[in-house]
Parts: structure tokens; C-alpha cells; sequence
């Protein structure tokens, strides 16, 4: 797993990307090209949970969703 630093980094340069409309992102040798902004969103949320497990900082808030079985 990477370190905090690391994380931080990459999430502010997702959000930054997201901001300006940006989809394709480079880390060094990789690319990651983006289809949708739901997915760049997914990326977004998954690295704040990485640096949340990363901080050990609790769990605030938990959503759940369910349905009658239409």
C-alpha cells in the first residue's frame, strides 16, 4: 500500500483533473484514462478511503440503501 504522502498527492491531483474536465491521468509510467466522470468519482472516493484506513481515522457516516424488491 502506498504512504499518506503519496495518497494525498494523487487524490489532490484527481480532484484537480475532475475540476478542470480532465480524463486521462499519468503516475510516472502508468496512464489511466477515465471513461466517465462517475468513474473518475469512484477513483476519487476509493483513495479517500485508502488514506482514511491509511490515518486510522474513524468512520463517520454509513449509508445504507435498500428497496421492497420491485
Amino acid at each position: 500500500m502506498a504512504d499518506l504522502v503519496d495518497l494525498d498527492a494523487r487524490l489532490a491531483n484527481l480532484r484537480a483533473l475532475r475540476a478542470k474536465g480532465v480524463r486521462i491521468v499519468e503516475y510516472g509510467e502508468q496512464r489511466v484514462e477515465y471513461r466517465s466522470d462517475a468513474e473518475l468519482a469512484a477513483a476519487i472516493a476509493d483513495l479517500e478511503r485508502q488514506i482514511a484506513a491509511t490515518s486510522g481515522k474513524p468512520v463517520r457516516m454509513v449509508r445504507f440503501a435498500s428497496s421492497k424488491g420491485l
